[in-house]
């Protein structure tokens, strides 16, 4: 009497059974073929078989390659802790040596890292900008930090002379990148090449973060906040700040009214027009005793940083000079290694003179700088 009601129950079980089997088919063979064919991808929107990420949205966000910016890439590299990073520029004309040279003042100037007191782990944080295609090669041969400064219609490889068109273009081009690298928030010294660092020269900067800027000087008077000082822009310690930012865009964008110019004139025109009050800057002026030069040599072998090898006019007296210099270290430091035992002073210790410089004032049209 029960069996036809069993038997009805059963077809119903099994045609059931068969539905529910169709749909995960056709669930499963969309889902195939959406991945095959993309005329199928619009079902997926009626019908969610699966809880995978859509590769659409996968392959959208690989679409799209983001620029890497170079600089950033440098500047971060080279840091230091407290984003501060050390800057120098190089031409073909610093870093190859010439036919009759037996070295370079870009080789001079990595040389004076390692034979300076507590200098050697500072070429870590140097970046090197090379403003020709030779001077990047050089730089990335001898595996520094490197940056190409590349500038359209202006060859930057030869030497330049000095306060030459394109000596001008070069140094206005050289302040153009270092506002760029306080924007990015970067404090940083910046060296000329023809400087040579004997010992750290941030144990004898100021570590008083309300000073904006120490800028070294060609010859030192006495008082490190007289703004009368003779400043000279090859050596200095600057802060990224809104201050700072405003002061190197002021100094740049005047260049457009400095025809006959270089930008060191141009600076110090600025400061002792009253900018330094205007922006509310603290500017302190180095002394030459630790930050020297060849305009006025430091007199204390014991406490001198730097030896730049300003008011010179060429490569070449730059070079022999600087050689000479890094000679008399050597034997200082020689010396200092049997000071202890001996007890004798080191007042003795002299310069030795910078000649090549001197004599290339005679030379009519020589080339360099005397910054």
């Amino acid at each position: 009497m029960d069996h036809p009601k069993h038997s009805s129950l059963g077809l119903h079980l099994t045609f059931l059974s068969l539905l529910l089997a169709c749909v995960v088919y056709l669930c499963i063979w969309l889902s195939s073929s959406s991945l095959i064919n993309p005329l199928f991808s619009f079902q997926k929107h009626d019908v969610d078989c699966t809880a995978q990420t859509p590769i659409a949205a996968v392959t959208t966000t690989t679409e799209f390659n983001v620029v890497e910016d170079e600089l950033e890439t440098i500047l971060a590299k080279a840091s230091m802790d407290n984003k501060s990073v050390i800057i120098a520029v190089i031409n073909k004309a610093y870093a190859v040596q010439d036919v009759k040279a037996d070295t370079t003042m870009l080789d001079l100037f990595i040389e004076s890292f390692w034979q300076g007191e507590g200098t050697r782990t500072l070429v870590n944080h140097l970046v090197l900008v090379a403003v020709d295609q030779i001077a990047y090669d050089r730089c990335m041969f001898q595996r520094l930090n490197c940056y190409r400064l590349e500038t359209d219609g202006v060859d930057f490889g030869g030497e330049k002379l000095y306060m030459s068109e394109d000596f001008i273009k070069m140094m206005w081009r050289r302040t153009w990148l270092l506002l760029e690298v306080l924007k990015r928030g970067y404090s940083f010294v910046f060296t000329d090449t023809d400087v040579l660092w004997l010992r750290d020269p941030f144990t004898k900067l100021s570590k008083n973060e309300t000073e904006d800027l120490q800028i070294s000087t060609d010859m030192f008077f006495g008082d490190p906040w007289n703004i009368s000082q003779l400043i000279n822009t090859g050596f200095y310690y600057i802060r990224s700040n809104n201050k700072t930012i405003a002061l190197f865009d002021r100094w740049y964008t005047s260049k457009d009214n400095a025809t006959g110019l270089k930008e060191q004139d141009v600076l110090l025109n600025l400061i002792r027009g009253g900018i330094v009050d205007e922006l509310g800057l603290r500017v302190r002026f180095l002394d030459t005793l630790y930050f020297s030069g060849f305009c006025q040599d430091s007199k204390d072998f014991e406490q001198v940083s730097t030896v730049h090898a300003n008011c010179c006019r060429s490569i070449v007296a730059k070079v022999m000079d600087l050689k000479a210099i890094l000679g008399d270290w050597k034997r200082f430091k020689k010396f200092m290694s049997h000071k202890r035992s001996s007890g004798t002073s080191t007042r003795r210790f002299q310069w030795t003179g910078h000649f090549g410089c001197l004599n290339s004032w005679a030379v009519p049209n020589n080339s360099g700088s005397n910054s």
